[in-house]
This record gives C-alpha cells, sequence and structure tokens, in this order.
C-alpha cells in the first residue's frame, strides 16, 4: 500500500510540475503587426535565435492538435518565447504583411507563393537575416519532438546535419 501511495504522489507531483496548459495565442505566439523586417530587429534587439513561423488554416486539423496539444504546454511557450519571436501565418489569409525582403504582401501569397505552403501546419524557422534555416511539414510527434527541432535551430545543428539525424542521436541519449 504503501508503495503505491509512493507512485500516485510521484505522478501528480510530477503533473502539476508540468504547468496547466494556456492559450498558444497568449502565451506562445508573439502580438505582430506582420512586420517581418521590423521582427528580426526586435529578434536581434532581444538576442533571440530567430523568427518561427506557424503557417496554418482554421479548419487544419493538425495545426488544431499542434495548438491543443503542444504550443499550449508551459514548456514549450518558455523555450520559444524565449529563443524565438513565433509568428502566425493564416495560409488563407487576404491580410496585408511585409515580407523578410521589406515587401508588402498577403498573408497567403507569403505563404504559397513565396514558401510553397500547400498543407498545413508548416513550421519554419528564420535566422536573424530572413533566410529559413529548417523546415516542418505537419503535426510533431508531441511536446519532446517540438522543443527538439527549437533546441536544433537554437544549437546551430540544422548548419551540420538533417532534422532527422538530430532526432536520432537525441533519442539514444534519452
Amino acid at each position: 500500500m504503501r508503495y503505491l501511495l509512493s507512485i500516485l504522489i510521484l505522478a501528480f507531483s510530477s503533473n502539476s510540475f508540468a504547468g496547466e496548459p494556456r492559450d498558444p495565442y497568449k502565451f506562445f505566439f508573439h502580438e505582430s503587426w506582420g512586420d517581418l523586417p521590423e521582427e528580426v530587429q526586435k529578434a536581434k534587439e532581444q538576442k533571440k535565435a530567430g523568427i518561427l513561423v506557424f503557417f496554418e488554416m482554421d479548419e487544419c486539423p493538425f495545426c488544431h492538435y499542434m495548438k491543443m496539444n503542444v504550443l499550449n504546454q508551459p514548456e514549450v511557450q518558455e523555450y520559444f518565447q524565449k529563443n524565438f519571436i513565433n509568428i502566425s501565418v493564416d495560409i488563407e489569409g487576404d491580410i496585408e504583411m511585409v515580407n523578410f525582403k521589406g515587401k508588402t504582401t498577403k498573408q497567403k501569397d507569403f505563404a504559397f507563393k513565396e514558401h510553397r505552403v500547400r498543407a498545413t501546419p508548416v513550421i519554419a524557422f528564420f535566422d536573424l537575416n530572413g533566410k529559413r534555416v529548417h523546415r516542418h511539414i505537419g503535426k510533431t510527434n508531441g511536446v519532446q519532438e517540438f522543443l527538439w527541432m527549437g533546441e536544433y535551430v537554437v544549437d546551430g545543428a540544422h548548419k551540420e546535419m538533417p532534422f532527422i539525424r538530430y532526432k536520432r542521436k537525441k533519442r539514444q541519449k534519452n
């Protein structure tokens, strides 16, 4: 009985340590006017690794999965807020924005014409020069894989190896 009680206490304490899920639009994504050169400048000033663009659309079940199971986790929110400016782009959106080259465009044109986004979500990481350094299509396999993706960019591993190899190395260590 004492053994069972210890396991239950440990299980509940580890769950409470992770924290309650929080709204990704309040705690993951940054408020943005869609001026990417301005966001890059802000990222430089705040000593961040770069910009994360989450290409999404309303009726996408995989986008919904990411927001309800990964982007809403405090651990994810804290890591990505610390290291990136996180922006959501609606691939069907008519809202104007300024791309990394300083040209005004619509969200849907930025997604489709400039970044060839045809399925969602697409998670794209850009460096502090506006150059895309990593692109992931589809949902991740959960919180751990998404955190590894952030580390992959922050640590500069994207310059040395593909993400699949980086993940393999991480799994072997765990």
